[in-house]
């Protein structure tokens, strides 16, 4: 989303947003013609005077709010939002585009800017994880609205960095609950990352530590299982050599249970 690529494409921008000076006195502009009053925001944007360019395009939205250059505006001030770090006021105005603009071709990059404004105010694992979760949602709903665009393509990269984010931190609170010895809080956080996040670093980790887990509780079937998808999904990975001497290490090897919930797992999404 360069400035450069956004300028050359102005005829396919729009938003809403306050001032970043919510304390100066709000300019009226005398009304002159929409084109006019929409690259002189332009112009601003290129010089980096954003605040300035705001109220260039918010004027053409309150003198000239049926036309085109108006829709044009809103989306240049919800992308100017997001480049400056105000994701509040950036979501706020591409929502306001899409009530009122939600067949146009910018429709998408439009939800894609929602998105991306959650997306960049995920928390670290150690943090309560609901933008992450809004984040998921609001890309989600890029792939599925809109399938074929460049904007879908990239929400499914943030996407699975997103799953990362949540699969790590069930990652975090498994680990603990093992330092605990709470073996069934454990098993069920790493069964969180086996069933739901599959594609994501943590599996193979999830895997092991279930290996771990079950065989704490003296459930060897299903630690043995663990060990042999681990095994069978990712032979050359070092939690799996792990997992196959610590099976070892009770006189059994992995074996795979076809009727166990981790087996099923796997099973069900071709990876297994």
């Amino acid at each position: 989303m360069r400035l450069a690529l956004l300028v050359m494409l102005g005829a396919s921008l729009g938003g809403c947003a306050n001032l970043f000076d919510t304390d100066k006195e709000e300019k009226i502009y005398p009304d002159v013609p929409a084109e006019q009053r929409y690259n002189e925001g332009l112009t601003l944007m290129q010089k980096e005077d954003y605040a300035e360019a705001i109220t260039r395009f918010e004027d053409v939205d309150r003198q000239h709010p049926y036309s085109d250059w108006a829709r044009k505006s809103m989306l240049m001030i919800a992308y100017i939002n997001y480049n400056q770090g105000r994701y509040e006021e950036s979501i706020g105005a591409a929502r306001r585009y899409l009530t009122l603009h939600p067949g146009s071709a910018d429709a998408a990059y439009a939800q894609y800017l929602i998105a991306s404004s959650y997306f960049d105010q995920i928390p670290d694992i150690s943090r309560d994880q609901q933008r992450t979760q809004r984040a998921m949602d609001s890309l989600e709903e890029v792939v599925r609205k809109y399938p074929d665009t460049e904007y879908a393509v990239s929400a499914k990269r943030k996407l699975e960095v997103a799953r990362d984010q949540l699969a790590g931190k069930e990652m975090m609170i498994g680990r603990y609950y093992l330092e605990q010895r709470n073996y069934a809080g454990a098993i069920n956080r790493f069964k969180v990352v086996v069933t739901r996040y599959q594609t994501t670093r943590h599996v193979e980790e999830a895997l092991y530590r279930l290996t771990e887990a079950y065989m704490a509780l003296g459930i060897m079937s299903e630690a043995q299982t663990s060990a042999a998808v681990l095994g069978y999904n990712f032979p050359d990975s070092s939690w799996y050599k792990d997992a196959f001497k610590l099976v070892e290490s009770r006189g059994v090897s992995p074996k795979l249970n076809e009727q166990s919930w981790i087996a099923k797992a796997f099973k069900g999404l071709g990876l297994g």
